[in-house]
């Protein structure tokens, strides 16, 4: 008989992390969240129990796995779960790939902390990821499973064309950002340029130069995470000396840690626009900061992968966009 027919209807579950984008994503799919009880052990210990049968269902898990690590724990906790109750597919959501930084063996003596939590993941019985932006595109090959590996860029490119602001320059905040900035300026029909900094350490940098023309035009700076935002706010220091008229910054997963909130808030940015893979509660948010959604992204990835249809149409950018 044919998958399709096998498996049940959907069971909509999620962890703690992001309950907003949980919740947004059943309401665009038609499909309430089920519950599922998370709760801890006087000693700090995670519980986890889905409420609702899963016998025979097709099983989607929404958590990023950002820190603190019981995100990541709660998720292999739900998988398995499912498992346990014969679920017949479990996916696991992951708008947020925590790790992910830790993606090879750059110095002595490290681990490489990606590759462990795939297979954790794929121990524990995913049988198939979604995901936004990984950190290092080689980390779908840390799975031994399906991965779709999804790309905020149709948001991001959307919002920008909306607007409908001229003479853009795209800047990748370094060369690993290179690929995603040539991306952007593409589809918006902008120039590129490129920063060559000099990191002195984790989260701390020195910008060396700029490549390129910025004097004059309204800058991108695109990057898939900021962190402490040290970097990024450096990087804004140095286009604005180099006479860039404005500074937008983009970045598809906010962690906003430490510091953030004051590095970015006091930098000369226009406008700094993320997505909600990650919840960013109201205390790490700032004049300049605008979140989009990828509930409308994730709700259609969802919804094909359990019609066993092609997610392709979702990497294009349509020209009405």
């Amino acid at each position: 008989m044919d998958d399709t027919f096998r498996r049940g209807p959907l069971l909509l579950l999620s962890g703690r992390a992001n309950l907003p984008l949980a919740e947004e994503i059943g309401e665009r799919l038609g499909s309430s969240m089920d519950t599922a009880t998370i709760r801890r052990f006087a000693d700090g210990e995670l519980f986890v129990r889905i409420d609702k049968n899963a016998r025979g269902r097709d099983v989607i898990i929404v958590q990023p796995t950002n820190a603190p690590a019981e995100n990541m724990m709660e998720l292999l906790l739900l998988i398995d779960a499912a498992k346990r109750a014969s679920a017949a597919r479990v996916t696991a959501v992951v708008p947020y790939f925590g790790y992910g930084r830790q993606d090879r063996k750059d110095q002595p003596r490290v681990a490489i902390g990606a590759k462990l939590m795939a297979n954790l993941m794929v121990a524990a019985g995913t049988d198939r990821v979604i995901a936004i932006d990984f950190h290092q595109h080689q980390i779908q090959g840390f799975f031994d499973i399906p991965v779709d590996h999804l790309y905020a860029a149709p948001v991001f490119t959307r919002f920008f064309r909306e607007k409908g602001l001229k003479d853009l320059v795209v800047v990748a905040p370094d060369v690993g950002s290179a690929k995603m900035a040539r991306g952007y300026s593409k589809r918006l029909g902008a120039t590129f340029a490129i920063i060559d900094k000099r990191r002195s350490g984790p989260n701390s940098s020195e910008v060396m130069n700029v490549v390129g023309d910025v004097e004059g035009r309204t800058c991108i700076l695109t990057d898939d995470m900021v962190d402490t935002g040290g970097t990024i706010a450096n990087a804004v220091h140095a286009l604005k000396e180099r006479g860039a008229h404005k500074v937008y910054v983009v970045a598809t997963h906010a962690l906003l840690s430490g510091s953030a909130v004051e590095n970015l808030s006091a930098a000369p940015i226009e406008e700094f626009v993320v997505t909600n893979t990650i919840h960013i509660p109201e205390e790490r948010r700032f004049p300049q900061l605008t979140v989009l959604s990828v509930g409308e992204l994730l709700a259609d990835a969802i919804r094909f992968v359990h019609s066993n249809e092609s997610v392709s149409a979702l990497f294009e950018i349509k020209e009405n966009d």
